[in-house]
């Protein structure tokens, strides 16, 4: 494991890199990702208009704020992520907030179909299911936990849904986006620092 997070690493992006490359591809009428095609590319253009707007009214309280000020350890928050991903798109604008407000984390991005190997280490029940974050202690490049790809709420949200209704469709997806249109991140952020501070490693 230590050997594929460390290769990882070393080929992630910032989040102004990553937002540079989905914009890129995206001029050159492409998505990020092995397969393309024209829905991966929509959702890619949908998403681009989704975390322009999330960049701009994102924010971290001032509750989450203090208890980031008590993180004894630095952090990396190793992500696995797609452009097309509408869950990644909702999400990982959250992760560049609580890095930005905090100098003990630094957000990594890398591409879940260029990274496999990571991708396999953190399935989903099974499923490679993104995004998924991997907190990581900066000093010992230990993984201390991980988590996605989506919410607790969100992921009832839809597992309900798919319960009754066995499959996850149009209409769901868009009570999904309203979800989280009306957490702005927030459950995000808590459930974050809920598994650091479990992990005894908050003040």
């Amino acid at each position: 494991m230590q050997n594929i997070i460390k290769k990882s690493l070393e080929n992630s992006l910032s989040y102004n890199e990553y937002r540079s490359l989905v914009n890129g591809l995206l001029k050159e009428g492409k998505s990020t990702g092995v397969t393309q095609n024209e829905d991966l590319f929509h959702y890619s253009e949908l998403n681009e208009t989704r975390m322009n707007r999330l960049d701009k009214t994102l924010s971290v309280s001032e509750t989450i704020q203090d208890r980031l000020s008590n993180l004894e350890n630095e952090f990396i928050f190793l992500t696995l992520t797609e452009g097309w991903c509408g869950d990644a798109a909702q999400i990982v604008p959250v992760l560049n907030k609580i890095s930005d407000t905090s100098d003990k984390i630094d957000l990594r991005l890398v591409l879940r179909d260029e990274n496999e190997d990571l991708m396999n280490l953190f399935l989903t029940n099974g499923s490679k299911s993104i995004p998924k974050v991997i907190l990581i202690d900066k000093n010992t490049q230990e993984v201390v936990g991980s988590w996605g790809p989506r919410p607790e709420a969100a992921r009832k949200l839809i597992a309900d849904y798919k319960e009754k209704n066995g499959v996850v469709d149009e209409p769901i997806k868009i009570e999904l986006q309203k979800w989280y249109l009306k957490d702005k991140g927030e459950s995000t952020q808590l459930e974050l620092l809920q598994i650091l501070e479990e992990k005894q490693l908050v003040k």
